[in-house]
This record gives C-alpha cells, sequence and structure tokens, in this order.
C-alpha cells in the first residue's frame, strides 16, 4: 500500500496532467487506498469484500462502522463509482475526460477528508473543507 504522500502525489499528478477515460482504475484504486488507511489506522484490517459491486463501497461501510462523522464522505465514494461506471460503461462518449477529471477531484476530496481525519477526529461533524485544518498540515 502507498502512503498517504504517494497517493497524494499520485492524485497532483492526474490532476495536473488531465485524467483521461482510461485513468478510471487507478483512480478507484487509489481511493481505495485512502480508506484503507482509514480502517488500518483505526486498528482494522481492510476488507477484500465488496458491496454493490465495488470494494470501495464495502471500505466505507467499514470505515464508518462506530464513526458516524465518516459518513461525510459516502456521496464521495458513492460519486467515484457512478463515474467510474460512467466511464467503463461508456468508453467512447465525449464526456469522457470531463468524467475522469471528475473522478479525480472526487477522490482528492476523500483523500483530504481521510487526511484531516486522522489528523483532527472531529473532522467531518461540521465541515470537512475547514481552511485552518488544510493550512495547519501544509
Amino acid at each position: 500500500m502507498r502512503s498517504l504522500a504517494q497517493i497524494e502525489r499520485c492524485l497532483a499528478q492526474l490532476l495536473e496532467k488531465g485524467p483521461q477515460a482510461g485513468d478510471a482504475g487507478t483512480v478507484l484504486d487509489l481511493a481505495e487506498e485512502v480508506l484503507e488507511h482509514w480502517i488500518s489506522a483505526r486498528g482494522g484490517r481492510p476488507t477484500g469484500g465488496r458491496r454493490e459491486g465495488f470494494r470501495l463501497l464495502a471500505l466505507h461501510h467499514q470505515g464508518a462502522r462506530g464513526e458516524p462523522s465518516f459518513n461525510a464522505c459516502r456521496e464521495s465514494c458513492r460519486e467515484l463509482v457512478y463515474h467510474y461506471n460512467l466511464l467503463t460503461l461508456e468508453p467512447g462518449d465525449a464526456r469522457g475526460g470531463a468524467r475522469a477529471l471528475m473522478m479525480a477531484r472526487l477522490a482528492n476530496h476523500l483523500y483530504l477528508f481521510v487526511a484531516g481525519k486522522l489528523q483532527m477526529e472531529r473532522l467531518g461533524e461540521f465541515c470537512c473543507a475547514s481552511r485552518p485544518l488544510r493550512t495547519a498540515a501544509e
């Protein structure tokens, strides 16, 4: 498993170059690794199972267990899966680049939330985009 810093760099590189439809699997893998970090940090062993056909959703479900504020990123996970499905089911669609960009942004949002939550437990109870927390981590 890559470190959170490595995941952050991978996401930044994808966003800088402009992700393409073919990057969907990579972005999904990065998002899963982010959730693996969350589960491991809480003493759990990340599941290999699937929920609604996706490991990402199973990892989110596992990560939210006993941590209601973690549900703040549920919709980000669901949107990642939605865009992944669009990209894989309609590979030639002209909107592929925009969909891949949205996936990369959602994965980055998930990374920021989890990295922040690992630093500040109460993150997600009010707003996951807390400016003071983000700037304190820099």
